[in-house]
């Protein structure tokens, strides 16, 4: 379990990201993080793994209080959440194995993971998790040969072979197309329910959203304003969220793309 106990980050030049935010997300629960450009979502996850240093409040993962680690702790505490970013943070000149494979690096060490030395029962699961991305046939490839989704996948890979009990997922979506988006997501879904994940998913597509995710944050100016499901989205509290518009279209659209996806996990929109 994920707990946010009053997590304020206020940044040197007096800015307020995020304001007292309190949450609370159960094993398997995958959440997705909603609001306009600046209201702190990429904060937040950041805050969580203490890539950015919270200015106040705590953020427990399993017992386990993150905000109060020393450098060597927080090291072995991050091998634990898997992060998977907007531009896929692969490393261009090596190949999808070996990217996949750095996963494992807060376990084997810089130099058995500079010299390629990795344990066989790391291969193998690296080799399992690409055959279930859909990308075993592509483990020698550079990745500077692979399409966004291609790449987006083997980001997912990298982080699941962590064995984390929380995904970081940072616009996973962003730099793709809508048939990709809509693959990568439910492939996020479907991975955090095969492993009891709860995941985190920062995203600006609300109607992406609305399909395929369990409970829907929406954050304004750092600050909790919508929690719950993804059917209560209602044009008032997405007015609440990120100003006037008209949401009727969006979820009127939402709905009408649900009647022809049968591949549509538990939990989306009805």
């Amino acid at each position: 379990m994920l707990q946010l106990n009053k997590l304020t980050k206020q940044y040197a030049t007096g800015d307020l990201a995020l304001k007292a935010v309190e949450l609370e997300i159960p094993k398997g629960q995958v959440v997705a993080l909603i609001g306009p450009s600046g209201a702190g979502k990429s904060t937040l996850i950041r805050c969580i793994n203490r890539l950015v240093e919270p200015t106040s409040g705590s953020v427990d993962l399993n017992g386990k209080e993150l905000t109060k680690l020393g450098s060597g702790a927080l090291r072995t505490a991050r091998r634990r959440m898997g992060m998977i970013f907007q531009e896929y943070a692969l490393v261009e000149r090596l190949t999808v194995m070996e990217n996949v494979l750095s996963g494992r690096l807060g376990y084997v060490g810089f130099w058995r993971s500079f010299l390629r030395r990795y344990p066989q029962s790391d291969i193998d699961e690296a080799f399992r998790l690409l055959e279930r991305v859909g990308l075993d046939h592509m483990a020698d490839k550079r990745a500077d040969e692979l399409s966004g989704g291609q790449r987006q996948r083997v980001g997912i890979a990298r982080a699941l072979i962590q064995d984390p009990e929380l995904l970081l997922v940072d616009e996973p979506t962003a730099s793709l197309d809508p048939k990709t988006s809509r693959q990568i997501m439910r492939l996020i879904c479907e991975l955090c329910a095969e492993r009891g994940l709860a995941a985190i998913i920062n995203i600006h597509d609300v109607a992406l959203a609305q399909m395929f995710v369990q409970r829907v944050v929406g954050l304004r100016l750092g600050e909790v304003v919508y929690d719950g499901p993804p059917n209560q989205l209602t044009p008032d509290t997405l007015t609440q969220i990120y100003g006037e518009e008209d949401w009727e279209a969006t979820i009127e659209k939402v709905e009408d793309d649900e009647e022809g996806d049968d591949a549509l996990p538990q939990g989306a929109l009805a």
